[in-house]
C-alpha cells in the first residue's frame, strides 16, 4: 500500500515523514501511496482547501500564492534529497494545483468534486503546454509549473461551468 524505499537515494517512509521538507513535499505522507500518489496528494489538499475557503478571499489568495511559491523550493529540495527529479510521490504541487483550481469559485461539494476531477484530468493527461513544460522545465520550478498550469486550466473550466 505504501512505498518502502523512495527515490534513487532509497529513503524510507520514516525518513520522509521525519524530515519537515520531505513531509510537506510528500503531502504529509499521502505521496507515499504505491498507486496514484498524485491522486492521494490531491485528496490531501481537500481538508486544506476546506479550511482556507472559510477565510476571506485575500487570505485564501495569499496562502495559495505562498503555497505555490514555497513549493518551488520544497519540491526542489525534495527532488535533490531523493536524487530524482519530479518523483511521483512529491505531491506538494498537487496541493497547490487544487487550491489554484478552486480559487475563483464559491464552495460547494459539487464544485469541489468537479474541480478535483478536472484538475486530475489535466494533471494526468497533460495537454499542451502542460506536457511540454513537464518535459522541458527542470528543478522545483518545473515540478510546480505544470501543476499550476493544470490548476489554471481546471479552474478556468470550473468558472465557465459555474457561469452556466
Amino acid at each position: 500500500m505504501f512505498m518502502m524505499k523512495v527515490g534513487k537515494n532509497q529513503l524510507t517512509a520514516r525518513q520522509i515523514l521525519l524530515d519537515p521538507i520531505l513531509c510537506l513535499a510528500f503531502g504529509f505522507g499521502s505521496g507515499l501511496a504505491k498507486k496514484a500518489p498524485g491522486t492521494f496528494g490531491t485528496l490531501a489538499a481537500v481538508p486544506i482547501y476546506i479550511a482556507l475557503v472559510q477565510t476571506h478571499i485575500l487570505v485564501y489568495s495569499l496562502l495559495t500564492i505562498i503555497c505555490t511559491v514555497s513549493g518551488i523550493w520544497i519540491c526542489g529540495v525534495a527532488a535533490d534529497r531523493l536524487g530524482e527529479h519530479d518523483f511521483g510521490g512529491i505531491v506538494w504541487d498537487e496541493i497547490a494545483g487544487l487550491l489554484i483550481t478552486m480559487w475563483f469559485v464559491s464552495f460547494s461539494w459539487q464544485n469541489l468534486i468537479l474541480g478535483f476531477v478536472l484538475f486530475r484530468f489535466f494533471d494526468i493527461l497533460k495537454p499542451w503546454p502542460i506536457k511540454w513544460i513537464d518535459q522541458k522545465v527542470s528543478g522545483g520550478f518545473g515540478i510546480m509549473l505544470d501543476d499550476v498550469i493544470a490548476g489554471l486550466f481546471a479552474g478556468g473550466l470550473l468558472v465557465i461551468f459555474n457561469l452556466f
